[in-house]
């Protein structure tokens, strides 16, 4: 969203042109616009069986088909491994503009670009897998590519197999359906809902602030025995109601959302735990703890084999996350994590495992955030961890980090040992894990496509085929780090420049909460590239309140989204100017996307004496209109710390403005809304 989409066909500098390549003459904003921002031909979504032996993912045919494909790969086969077409959608007929206006939302939310079979779910074993296109629901048997068409309600989505691949559940309306999949055509099927149904109310989707903000794209979840579901029921009556009209589409109304604004009402979640003969009970998850916390969010649930479900409870202040397991007729607490500023949702945590409970915590003495077993950590200095990837017989497997422009892939032993790299090579790499085998995922600065390698023990015994497209410039960034604080920065200058020759100055940032920019790997520094090449030297620092330096800098935001990032911004820019003396500090300029957009305004209004004219695309400018999850882990909810919201709103400095700022927003956005830009 926050890079250049130009079509124009022209060459520009520092457009390198492969004189092999399909993409010859053409500029880099269009074929960045036309690979999705070079996702297309590239695998994602990839699942491997648990035996290690097979894997299946998503992946379009070409470096400019955004029709995503299902592929198998059998990792035993001679010669190190097989691909197998499994699903064409174009061989199905359906057509993406029969979306539900659900899936449409829910594609929002994962910021989803490409088009064909965008998510799917297997059975246990990996020999069935489930899909939805346009609406209508599709089974296919990976061994063989035979595809069923499902039996089910026009705007279906969101199928899930049971664990032993006999049952699909799926979301129609507002209901939840269950059908058995080898039942004749036209069987009833388990309806999970309300006998007398309201408008405000759904069963089985994740409300707004689940799918943007906690990373909780689902609302009911399978039990490993496949005999029942674990499903959310969600009734927005307390919502506040927003509507966002379609400008291109005049005749049209304009559609209603319920947007959870700071300090309003959030969605009322219940939890059901449902038979396969409709049974149902109440689980109680939002019960107080037993010394009186009230639990505003259910951030996840966590159902595995061979263990009781697990519930990510979070209060509304987010200080504290409480892990429980359902008992009996009530809720019996496994685990807490607290800070007194914010506890972060990680991904992967928690974990169950048989030697005990795998969390991600964040450790204020160390200044780390570690691996720990049952609360007691397994890590420490010098590493970083991001993500649980997965367990295997050799421990847990997971992302990390020494160096915050790295990320590495690792394997943490139970017993305390130390953990071992499946990557030592400088770049951004990450994993999937099933059984013996490691699928590991490597973007580096020395080539410039990711590389998709299947591990076993210390062995590439296969590899994924990538089919992205060759980008027509090389993205050149000079790591570096800035003032006194260090901040990580990326210098890009153009490939003709001789070191000399001064330069305007593009400050090209996000600087906001879960987005690093300063990472070794190629793809997410072209666009950055590409501005330098129109003769600028662009300037990318992740500033306090981004991830990759621990817990203290990220934690430096709260209360205060705008003065420290922004200082940050200003710090690094006099630092840069010092060590490298052809930059400009008459002529510079910031642009940036939501938070970054954000900043770029803000830049503008408080410090027109250092930065001279702005781009900003789709700003928050007053942060009382955004969601409630997000903005109150920062800034507190509004009625306790108005201070907060006060000495961060733009609307109110807005009078102040005295240099060019461009503003750039989309009508439709149902997150930042066009109010904000319209407002300031």
């Amino acid at each position: 969203m926050d890079d250049a989409t130009a079509t124009d066909s022209g060459a520009t500098p520092g457009d390198e042109a492969l004189p092999t390549s399909r993409w010859e003459g053409v500029s880099f904003p269009r074929q960045h616009a036309i690979t999705r921002r070079f996702t297309t031909g590239v695998p994602r979504t990839i699942t491997v069986s648990p035996d290690g032996e097979r894997l299946v993912f998503l992946r379009s045919k070409g470096e400019d088909d955004p029709v995503l494909c299902l592929w198998e790969l059998a990792i035993g086969d001679p010669g190190g491994g097989t691909e197998r077409l499994v699903v064409d959608p174009g061989d199905l007929g359906q057509a993406e503009s029969d979306l539900p206006a659900a899936e449409r939302a829910r594609r929002e939310r994962t910021r989803e670009s490409s088009g064909g079979i965008v998510a799917y779910s297997t059975d246990r074993e990996l020999t069935t897998a489930a899909f939805s296109l346009g609406g209508d629901l599709f089974v296919v048997d990976v061994s063989s590519s035979q595809v069923t068409s499902v039996d089910s309600p026009p705007g279906s989505f969101d199928p899930r197999l049971s664990p032993d691949g006999r049952q699909l559940a799926y979301v129609a309306g507002a209901n939840l359906h269950v059908v058995e999949l080898d039942a004749p055509p036209g069987s009833d099927a388990l309806v999970i809902g309300d006998a007398t149904p309201d408008p405000t109310t759904s069963w089985g989707r994740a409300e707004f602030v689940a799918g943007e903000e906690m990373g909780r794209q689902r609302g009911y979840w399978w039990a490993p025995d496949s005999s029942s579901l674990l499903v959310t029921r969600v009734d927005v009556a307390d919502v506040d109601t927003w509507w966002i009209a379609d400008p291109a589409r005049p005749e049209t109304p304009p559609a209603e959302i319920r947007y959870p604004a700071a300090g309003t009402n959030n969605a009322e979640v219940t939890l059901w735990s449902v038979d396969l003969d409709g049974t149902r009970r109440n689980v109680p998850w939002d019960h107080p703890t037993p010394d009186g916390h009230e639990l505003e969010y259910l951030a996840d649930v966590v159902w595995t084999t061979d263990h009781p479900p697990l519930l990510v409870r979070q209060t509304r202040d987010q200080r504290l996350v409480s892990i429980a397991t359902p008992s009996g007729e009530g809720i019996e607490e496994r685990h807490r994590i607290t800070d007194p500023h914010w506890v972060e949702l990680m991904p992967g945590s928690p974990t169950p495992t048989d030697r005990g409970l795998i969390t991600i915590e964040d450790r204020a003495d160390l200044d780390r955030r570690v691996l720990c077993l049952d609360g007691r950590p397994l890590t420490g200095a010098p590493y970083h961890v991001r993500t649980v990837v997965g367990t295997n017989e050799a421990g847990v497997v997971v992302t990390a980090w020494q160096e915050p422009s790295e990320i590495h892939l690792l394997t943490v032993p139970l017993d305390g040992g130390e953990p071992i790299p499946h990557r030592a090579t400088p770049g951004v790499h990450s994993g999937v894990v099933g059984g013996p085998t490691i699928v590991a995922t490597s973007a580096t600065m020395n080539r410039p496509a990711t590389a998709f390698e299947v591990i076993r023990g210390d062995s590439v015994v296969a590899a994924i085929e990538n089919r992205g497209a060759m980008p027509v410039l090389t993205a050149r960034p000079q790591f570096v780090r800035l003032g006194d604080r260090q901040l990580p920065a990326a210098l890009f200058v153009p490939s003709d420049h001789d070191g000399t020759r001064p330069l305007p100055v593009l400050l090209d940032p996000y600087g906001g909460p879960h987005a690093q920019r300063v990472l070794a790997a190629p793809t997410p520094h072209l666009t950055s590239q590409w501005f330098a090449e129109q003769g600028y030297a662009v300037l990318v620092v992740d500033n306090r309140g981004t991830p990759g330096r621990g817990p203290s800098f990220e934690r430096a935001v709260r209360g205060d989204l705008a003065a420290p990032v922004l200082d940050d911004q200003i710090a690094a820019l006099d630092a840069a100017a010092e060590r490298f003396g052809f930059l400009d500090l008459d002529r510079v300029g910031i642009r940036g996307w939501s938070f970054g957009g954000y900043l770029a305004a803000l830049a503008v209004l408080r410090a027109p004496d250092r930065v001279h004219a702005a781009v900003a695309g789709a700003p928050v400018t007053t942060w009382r209109r955004y969601d409630t999850h997000y903005t109150e882990r920062y800034l507190g909810h509004p009625a306790d710390e108005p201070e907060n919201y006060d000495r961060t709103d733009l609307l109110l400095e807005a009078h102040e403005l005295t240099r060019p700022l461009l503003l750039i927003h989309g009508l439709a956005d149902d997150n930042v809304v066009a109010a904000h830009t319209l407002e300031l």
